[in-house]
This record gives C-alpha cells, sequence and structure tokens, in this order.
C-alpha cells in the first residue's frame, strides 16, 4: 500500500537523520530485520543523506541499535533492554520506534478492519514509562521526535501537517508514533586522558593563572594555548610560560590562522590527544578549580556531553552585563525549544565531549555550515541530534581581573539568533 510506505517512510526519514551518524545500523530484535521495508527505506535515506560516520579515536565504530516497535509487543522491556545492553559501548545507542499511547484505540480500530495487517500492540507507552524503564534498565532517553500524523499525502495537505505539527507545543504528542533514542549509562572503568584548550586573545594577564590555578587530576592531562591575534603581548606571554613551566601537565602552545573563539577550539581540538576534550576560557571567570566536575560528571557516565551553567547562581559583581544575561537566558530557552534538550545555558565557554564524539559532532558540522562565531551551538546542536546525553554543570561566574570582553552583544547576538532560526528549520523541523 502507498500510504504504508509513505508512512515507514516518514519514521525511516527520521531514524536515518540519527543513525547516519554512526558506523553501523542493526536490527536490535533479531538477526534479520522483521520488517524489511523500514530498514530497506532507512538505507534508501541515508543514501540520500551524506553519512557521517568518522570515529578514528574508537577501536569500534558506534552502533545504531534499531527496534521497530519491539517495546510494544514486549512483556518485559527491562530484561529485553539489559540484554541488548550487554552488546553495547558507551558510544552505541538504540534508537526505537514506539507506538502513541494515546491512540491505542485507533490501532485496534484499525486491526479489526484489516487496515493494519501486523498484530496489535500488547503494551502502550507513555513517556514517563518510558523513561522510567530505561532508568531501570541502565539507559537514559535522551531524545524523543513524534512522528506520522497524517499515514498520506492528501495532495501535499498531509505532508504539510507531517512538517508543521512536531514544532507545536502539546499536540505535537498526537503523532502515530515517536522515535526515542536510548543512551547507555557507562561509568568509566579507567580515567581518561584529558586535554583542555585554553583560547587566548588579549589576555596576558590571566595566562599564568590559568596554569596556576588548574587542581590535580588522576589521569594524563595536556594543556593545548590556542592565541588568536593579541595586540596586548598575550603570545609573548604564552611563550614565557611555556618556557618556566614544571608542572604535571603536558604544554602545547598554537596561534590560530583563523580568527574567533570557535575557530582556536577547533584548532586546539584538532591536535588535542585527550580522549576526553574541554575548553576553559582565558578569562576566567570560570573558576579552573571547577573543572574537575565536568571531568567526574562525565566519568560517572551522567552524560557525554557536559554543558557549563552561569545562570544559576548569583554572578559576582558585574561578571555579566544585564542585557548580556538577559540574551543568555533567552538564547538557552530557545534552544531547549529547537533542540528539545535539557540546555540551562548555551553560551557558556566551559563544555566537554569525548574526542570520538567530536569527530562526529566535527563531520556533522562541515555539513550543517560554519555559522558559529564561538562554537556553543556547533557542539550543542550535534549532542542533541546524536543523543550524547546533555548534563549542566552549574558554575558560579566571576569578574575578570584583567582585559575586557571580546564579545559584541548585537553584532554576536544576531548571528546567533541567525544560527537558532536556521536550527529551527534544519533540526526541530527536520529540513536540513
Amino acid at each position: 500500500m502507498s500510504w504504508r510506505r509513505y508512512t515507514y517512510g516518514l519514521i525511516a526519514k527520521e531514524i536515518a537523520t540519527i543513525a547516519r551518524h554512526f558506523g553501523e545500523v542493526r536490527d536490535g530484535s533479531s538477526p534479520a530485520p522483521q520488517n524489511p521495508l523500514l530498514f530497506e527505506l532507512i538505507a534508501d535515506a541515508m543514501k540520500h543523506r551524506r553519512t557521517v560516520a568518522r570515529t578514528a579515536h574508537t577501536t569500534q565504530r558506534p552502533v545504531a541499535f534499531v527496534l521497530n516497535g519491539t517495546l510494544n509487543y514486549s512483556d518485559d522491556i527491562e530484561a529485553l533492554l539489559r540484554e541488548l545492553g550487554r552488546a553495547m559501548t558507551r558510544h552505541d545507542r538504540i534508537i526505537a520506534v514506539v507506538y502513541n499511547s494515546y491512540l491505542e484505540w485507533v490501532y485496534r480500530i484499525a486491526g479489526r478492519l484489516g487496515i493494519r495487517r501486523a498484530a496489535v500492540p500488547t503494551t502502550f507507552l507513555t513517556l514517563s514509562a518510558l523513561k522510567s524503564l530505561a532508568q531501570l534498565a541502565g539507559f537514559e532517553l535522551v531524545r524523543y521526535r513524534p512522528v506520522a500524523y497524517s499515514p498520506w499525502r492528501l495532495l501535499g495537505l498531509g505532508s504539510l501537517v507531517n512538517w508543521i505539527m512536531p514544532a507545536i507545543p502539546l499536540i505535537r504528542r498526537s503523532s502515530m508514533a515517536g522515535v526515542i533514542t536510548l543512551r547507555p549509562v557507562r561509568p568509566s572503568t579507567v580515567p581518561p586522558s584529558l586535554s583542555i584548550v585554553i583560547p587566548a586573545r588579549n589576555e596576558r594577564g590571566n595566562i599564568a593563572a590559568a596554569l596556576e590555578r588548574l587542581p590535580a587530576f588522576d589521569a594524563a592531562v595536556e594543556v593545548i594555548f590556542v592565541e588568536g591575534h593579541s595586540t596586548d603581548g598575550t603570545w609573548d606571554e604564552i611563550e614565557r610560560v611555556r618556557a618556566s613551566y614544571a608542572g604535571p601537565a603536558q604544554l602545547r602552545v598554537l596561534q590560530q590562522s583563523g580568527g574567533g573563539k570557535g575557530d582556536a577550539v577547533r584548532l586546539g581540538f584538532s591536535v588535542a590527544t585527550g580522549d576526553v576534550l574541554t575548553i576553559l576560557d582565558a578569562d576566567l571567570t570560570m573558576p579552573p578549580e571547577l573543572l574537575p566536575r565536568f571531568y567526574e560528571a562525565y566519568c560517572r557516565g551522567l552524560g557525554d556531553f557536559i554543558n557549563g551553567n552561569r545562570l544559576l547562581y548569583q554572578m559576582e559583581g558585574s561578571a555579566m552585563r544585564f542585557l548580556n544575561r538577559l540574551g543568555n537566558v533567552a538564547f538557552a530557552k530557545t534552544l531547549n525549544y529547537v533542540l528539545d534538550a535539557p540546555v540551562g545555558d548555551s553560551l557558556c565557554g566551559t563544555k566537554l565531549i569525548s574526542r570520538a564524539d567530536w569527530e562526529r559532532c566535527r563531520a556533522w558540522r562541515e555539513e550543517f555550515g560554519d555559522f558559529d562565531p564561538f562554537g556553543d551551538f556547533e557542539l550543542l546542536f550535534p549532542a542533541a541530534v546524536l543523543g550524547l546525553g546533555i548534563v549542566d554543570v552549574p558554575i558560579r561566574y566571576r569578574d575578570r581581573t584583567y582585559g575586557s570582553t571580546n564579545i559584541s552583544r548585537f553584532r554576536h547576538g544576531w548571528m546567533l539568533l541567525r544560527m537558532s532560526a536556521i536550527g529551527f528549520f534544519r533540526i526541530r523541523l527536520g529540513r536540513g
């Protein structure tokens, strides 16, 4: 039936949006696909979109395990997930199609009328039930995407409904099905090595303090200074500090040929050797003493993308001007809506991610485009799409002790607003 192929095509397109970032797609319910049509359409959707699976830092390519309605026919979902989890690594994900629990009556009527060939599902799960079962089985539900509101094209009207409805609050949950992403909660068994990238432009007075205030880690640490066209002698200070440094960390210094913090972070990450990568702004408004909290959150398996949050605690003195704070709150709320992910502060400079996951984020960005002057959105966007699991670490934002901000509120704010609009159409509405 054409309507059946059309509906599965909608689901396949949504799955392919995530699955193409993995090295392999497997049917998680059996050795052979239970629904060959869905997997055929997933493969077709991935052919028409650039496949991104560059994970050179991992010994195994990450796997996307697809479950098509399997959870809705199981009498022991916790056991099913536990069994599947035994075959998974930290970077693998389960992508599951689940039927809408509020439309159980529709599935029963369709079965009785012979419109739907498959047996009527025995288990209908609310989102809260899915989250609880995932937690019991050692997983976290990190992404939910409603899909397929109309099973017919209806001369384009049905397609318009299927496109627009996911963006409308409340009634977006009226879809026929949803595509969920489950992240296995995997604490690190061995402390991963850490690379700390410190972008520095006109921060001469903070260079020595950035190193002196770094706390000890129970792992190998490298610090990478990336200097960006300073006019106050920052590069000379970095060279002086490097010559006299005798601390436990490996110290590396670079000068960027491009411009902006985002470019500096990309340069630092590209040469980093640590298993885990993080950013420390050279203005030290995010205290270096708090970096272990980001590292420990990752090591405990609480998330695979650890994000700083400056907006919870009271800020020190004039650390952030009123309009800047207002803009930060607005962008955080906007990204919560655009990404459907818990982002408490979208513009905090300190973020932590594994090198393997960053390589996939980098490849994702190459397709999405280079629009971000700071590099925050280009990390948050793929972190949400890939289902990395975003965890906020609250910090108390401090006053600068040297120099002045490199941020232009209005010019850069306009760029970020443009990024949010692009994210809305290409991520929330799935148009890219």
